[in-house]
């Protein structure tokens, strides 16, 4: 029994098996990708822009929109920030980070019985208020919390 043999057989194998839905188009990894990126909302410059980009204009405060973030950054370059919403039927996340030049820093959908729970490290350029926007059964709801950013790292 030759192993390298067998192991470079399978992976042709595979790798014809894949190329073959690619020609046939069953698999579109372009397409698919970019399907849903929403360009002018991770382009715009404020917040309502950003939020209206996502059809989440009027979102309502919610208690149930979780946000886990320090009171108090030392280093703006590395803040973890993480939201968790207890909404059922929640189909995405989106965090804003106010005086960012682009407010959204990311957006993330969840598919059917999927835990919507976000854990990122952002980047803040100032002290500033990060929110999280959920969309769940065609509605939008909100929180958010502020975060300073310390000069140098002093903690003051």
């Amino acid at each position: 029994m030759n192993v390298m043999r067998r192991s470079v057989l399978r992976s042709m194998g595979a790798g014809s098996a894949l190329a073959a839905m690619l020609v046939t188009g069953l698999i579109r990894p372009i397409q698919a990708f970019a399907a849903d990126w929403s360009k002018a909302a991770f382009e715009a410059k404020t917040v309502p822009d950003g939020m209206k980009a996502i059809g989440a204009s009027g979102a309502a405060e919610s208690k149930d929109v979780v946000i886990t973030a320090p009171a108090i950054a030392e280093n703006g370059a590395v803040v973890p920030i993480s939201v968790v919403s207890n909404i059922p039927n929640t189909n995405s996340i989106s965090i804003f980070v106010d005086k960012n030049p682009m407010p959204l820093a990311g957006s993330f959908e969840f598919a059917n019985g999927a835990l919507p729970d976000v854990a990122v490290r952002l980047k803040f350029s100032d002290t500033s208020v990060v929110r999280a926007v959920v969309m769940a059964g065609g509605k939008a709801y909100t929180s958010h919390k502020e975060v300073k950013v310390t000069a140098g790292g002093c903690g003051g």
